[in-house]
């Protein structure tokens, strides 16, 4: 009944076990057996040499990887809806030391290479204005869409031309791989991309996320910054085991291919009430408040996204890994009788 966010599903056994095993002596921090064997572990995932680093949340991901790319004087090219501007409470400033979010609109929550070129064509190159130095998009994004190849490219291409950093944030990662069916190397590093927030908490996990460095240079000094954020917890292994319970055998992608087919389920029979495709496990539904009053009274959980329009709003949909078609069912055929 619970369809509010996927952080509040329950951990995966897996990775509850993986924590149980790893409650023995060890060295600290982020020297553990558990903990140096990241890097192998994601570069077998990614199909290069990676650098990685467990985090315990999603925005000290996040905005470790844009400090590693913009320095404090520096903008970071977003859309207006992403995590980072919406829900980090100035976090990327914090941990820039001043770096400016630079806006954009888009469809979708995405960020268009042609919308990019023309805000940066309108930059002066001078010391009056904010010089951008990174762009970060979200896959999926905010609103579930998920990026194509080429999409990634058109905008890693800018970057390359102008000596800028191309962060995504993927909270739901999981989500969009399974989505497009691409391996994690074709929606990342072999289109540019230089430092990935992986999500794991939302798609089974407990604590624990992954920063993912394609460009290995940048991870040195993201070392010192994890410690100095107050982020380089001292039993690191727990933290690694999460990750390495998740990769192991491809959890992570059975559990967001599960996630994806139960919003699938609810589109279904959401007919024309979708606003956005659903390509990941996000669904976003035009509803009176009536009717989200109905649902609720049902004892349906959601979260209500945007203000009525002529007497629509919007709502909010996420499913979770552990919910079924079974568990899905009964909200699907309660938004299909509305």
């Amino acid at each position: 009944m619970k369809f509010f966010s996927d952080n509040a599903a329950p951990t995966h056994p897996k990775v509850m076990q993986a924590m149980i095993d790893a409650d023995r002596a060890d060295t600290a921090y982020d020297g553990d057996a558990l903990s140096q064997k990241l890097d192998s572990a994601f570069s077998d995932v990614f199909e290069t040499e990676v650098s990685a680093l467990w985090v315990p949340t999603g925005t000290a991901a996040n905005c470790l990887a844009l400090a590693a790319l913009c320095p404090a004087h520096g903008g970071i090219i977003c859309h207006e809806m992403a995590h980072i501007e919406q829900d980090e409470a100035g976090a990327p400033g914090f941990y820039t030391g001043g770096a400016k979010l630079m806006l954009l609109p888009g469809e979708g929550a995405k960020v268009d290479a042609a919308t990019a070129r023309n805000h940066l064509a309108g930059i002066r190159d001078d010391v009056h204005q904010v010089q951008a130095a990174a762009v970060s998009i979200t896959n999926a994004t905010e609103y579930g869409l998920t990026y194509t190849p080429r999409e990634i490219t058109e905008l890693s291409a800018i970057c390359k031309e102008r000596g800028m950093g191309l962060h995504m944030d993927g909270a739901r990662f999981a989500n969009a791989v399974a989505s497009s069916g691409m391996s994690p190397a074709d929606l990342t590093w072999k289109v540019g991309v230089d430092v990935l927030s992986f999500g794991f908490v939302k798609n089974g996990g407990m604590s624990s996320e992954a920063l993912v460095f394609f460009d290995r240079d940048l991870a040195a000094e993201t070392h010192y910054r994890r410690k100095r954020a107050g982020h380089l917890l001292s039993k690191g292994r727990y933290m690694a085991a999460q990750l390495l319970a998740m990769l192991k055998d491809d959890l992570w992608l059975d559990n967001a291919r599960a996630a994806n087919a139960g919003a699938q389920l609810i589109a279904e029979a959401a007919g024309d009430r979708l606003v956005y495709p659903v390509q990941a496990n996000e669904v976003f539904l035009r509803m009176t408040a009536d009717e989200a009053g109905a649902l609720r009274a049902q004892g349906f959980d959601f979260y209500d996204w945007a203000p009525a329009d002529d007497g629509h709003g919007q709502v909010r949909l996420v499913t979770s890994w552990n919910q079924d078609a079974d568990a899905v069912a009964p909200l699907a055929n309660a938004i299909g009788a509305l």
